[in-house]
């Protein structure tokens, strides 16, 4: 088998959490992530019964509360950008981690081309399409997002295999915005089970140990966390993951919001002011972040609410790793609600 497109050296080293409660694997994942500083890895893993909100986004805006409730679905956030997913086991979910290297080697096509290949190995249409999604015949089967961390990049994603498209369809509020009807049809329209196209009967197993020797490419090497690992995890989804604070106190009270959608994805500024002086400010949206925004947001306070001096602030940041496509103008249409 060919070389996967993502790997750099000759041998990937593969990883699997051996959970399925999604604090715990968001938790290990960004472990991985900060403290496995070289080499190729690949981790496959299932969250059960759970919504994953984009970190950007306000979750009580994205969730049908009554029904997550009903339903005792689990809400985590993650540290990457996007929109919100819903996850059960029949959705496998895969992340590579690996060096960064240079800007143009950030494109999503570098990490979504090798699972299009796979899927294609299976015989199916698949295409990359959009800002961040894997199509097959048409109809949305995976959903991408990445995240920098100190040279260090995490691409990740979700792979609908057997999903139910009604607890997809009523987990999640729908953005009206996104779709040409608002509703659980338009989702349902939108998503396809990836087992629905194979020409060949497949199951979850059969599946997934598919995809992790497709993905693997030149070689694969089986490796597994050291018990300090382990327990840094432990600590991450006690501390962060597991936590009111991070999956849903993330809202200030505000004077200011209003909502945009661009090319780049959904915007929504939310800011607090007093004295004409930004005293909080947090910016929602499925905008494909790979950094997060706290150092921005932390600059924004004690500045004064004008154009040109958020435009002043603005232009100390790398807004395209902080805002994905979306553009500085549109930042500022948005923050002064330019027409």
């Amino acid at each position: 088998m060919k070389r996967s497109v993502f790997t750099i050296s000759s041998l990937t080293n593969y990883l699997e959490t051996g959970s399925q409660n999604p604090c715990y694997n968001l938790a290990f994942e960004e472990t991985v992530l900060a403290r496995r500083t070289v080499g190729d890895y690949l981790l496959l893993w299932q969250n059960d019964n759970t919504i994953v909100i984009g970190q950007n986004q306000n979750a009580e805006a994205e969730i049908n509360r009554a029904f997550v409730e009903e339903h005792h679905i689990h809400v985590v956030r993650r540290t990457t950008g996007g929109g919100a997913v819903y996850h059960d086991l029949g959705n496998l979910n895969y992340s590579f981690i690996t060096d960064a290297g240079n800007a143009e080697r950030l494109a999503m096509e570098r990490f979504t081309k090798p699972v299009v290949e796979a899927l294609k190995g299976l015989g199916l249409n698949a295409e990359a399409s959009g800002r961040n999604d894997i199509l097959v015949e048409g109809r949305k089967v995976s959903g991408t997002a990445q995240r920098l961390m100190k040279g260090r990049i995490l691409h990740h994603g979700t792979l609908l295999f057997d999903a139910n498209p009604g607890m997809v369809a009523g987990a999640l509020n729908v953005d009206p915005k996104k779709f040409q009807s608002k509703g659980a049809k338009s989702v349902r329209s939108r998503i396809g089970n990836i087992r629905e196209f194979l020409p060949e009967k497949m199951g979850m197993t059969d599946f997934w140990n598919y995809l992790k020797t497709a993905l693997a490419g030149g070689g694969l090497t089986a490796d597994s966390l050291t018990q300090e690992e382990l327990a840094a995890v432990e600590e991450l989804k006690r501390t962060k993951y597991d936590t009111w604070e991070w999956n849903f106190g993330r809202s200030p009270r505000y004077d200011f919001t209003d909502r945009r959608r661009f090319d780049g994805g959904t915007l929504e500024p939310q800011i607090a002011v007093d004295k004409g002086h930004i005293t909080q400010i947090v910016f929602y949206g499925d905008f494909l972040s790979v950094c997060p925004l706290d150092e921005l947001t932390e600059a924004l306070k004690g500045c004064v609410f004008r154009r040109e001096d958020v435009a002043a602030v603005l232009d100390r940041y790398p807004l395209a790793e902080l805002f994905g496509g979306i553009q500085k103008s549109e930042i500022l249409d948005t923050m002064f609600r330019a027409e």
